[in-house]
């Protein structure tokens, strides 16, 4: 059985986008709308895994569940806090708030949010300010 296994997942890495989504169709019903072929690539070797040898340990899935929703990176700065940034000839600055990140007197969810509507391109947000390296 794990002979198998290694043996589609060896399959999976070969695949292109077009063929990952149509195996995921087949097994699953609708694929992600992801464009990615190596996080689709994980998603469906990871899927095909839990079938045959289970998947989350329940200790796990219950430590999951503690841990509560994944805050937006740029919040633990707290609020009040600014982050400023030259951008294209001018000083842009987004407001960490209760409830997301402020610029141009529009909230935004995330801080990618707000950075890719400075840009008008996607941006990391935390990138864009300069809180990560990459």
């Amino acid at each position: 059985m794990s002979g198998d296994v290694e043996a589609l997942i060896a399959e999976i890495e070969t695949m292109d986008l077009d063929s990952l989504r149509e195996n995921w169709r087949r097994r699953y019903g609708a694929p992600p709308t992801l464009r990615s072929k190596p996080i689709l690539r994980h998603l469906l070797a990871w899927r095909v895994q839990a079938e045959v040898f289970g998947g989350l340990a329940s200790e796990t899935r219950k430590t999951l569940a503690r841990t509560g929703a994944v805050q937006a990176e740029g919040r633990e700065l707290g609020v009040g806090a600014h982050l400023t940034r030259n951008w294209k000839g001018r000083e842009v600055t987004v407001t960490v708030e209760e409830s997301g990140f402020r610029w141009d007197d529009q909230l935004f969810p995330s801080l990618s949010a707000a950075a890719t509507a400075i840009a008008g391109s996607r941006w990391n947000g935390p990138r864009f300010f300069g809180l990560r390296d990459s």
